[in-house]
């Protein structure tokens, strides 16, 4: 166990304790890699290798924030507090669900217009392949853009579930 599971309250459930320790050891480790690629993008006399590490590095900043903010959720929870923790409950249902619908639904159909759009733009990169980033910046456009449908519609299952 790391030292910052003895953070939790007394008394909370092993579960608890594992995922907290594997939250803030896992934040730390991600540390450590984050260190590997800022140090990768400044030593290297590529200007593409660089450009692309950056790009990974901050997506390496977002994942360190986020299970940081999943260890403070977890603290957060165990000491039953009772304000709102870092990453918030579920509250759908005290939102407008039709509106929380209605704005879901709008940005899912946006979402998937720009992934017809993207899929018709890599295909016009293909002889570029091997000579510019371009392909592969539409490459992870179009993962960022399954990854926006992932969470909208995860938006929209949980919105439609508590109209139950």
């Amino acid at each position: 166990m790391s030292q910052d599971a003895v953070q939790l309250p007394v008394g909370t459930s092993e579960w608890d304790v594992e995922i907290f320790d594997y939250l803030s050891t896992h934040a730390k480790r991600e540390g450590h890699l984050l260190e590997e690629y800022v140090t990768a993008a400044a030593h290297t006399e590529s200007k593409a290798l660089a450009y692309v590490i950056n790009l990974l590095v901050e997506d390496e900043r977002r994942h360190h924030r986020l299970f940081a903010e999943l260890a403070a959720t977890l603290r957060h929870e165990s000491s039953l507090d009772p304000d709102d923790p870092v990453v918030p409950r579920l509250d759908f249902d005290r939102a407008n669900r039709d509106e929380t619908l209605e704005v879901t639904r709008r940005l899912i159909a946006n979402e998937e217009h720009d992934a017809e759009d993207l899929k018709r733009l890599r295909k016009d990169l293909r002889d570029m392949e091997d000579t510019s980033l371009w392909a592969l910046l539409v490459d992870t456009m179009r993962l960022d853009t399954e990854k926006h449908l992932t969470m909208l519609r995860f938006i929209e299952r949980n919105a439609r579930k508590n109209a139950r």
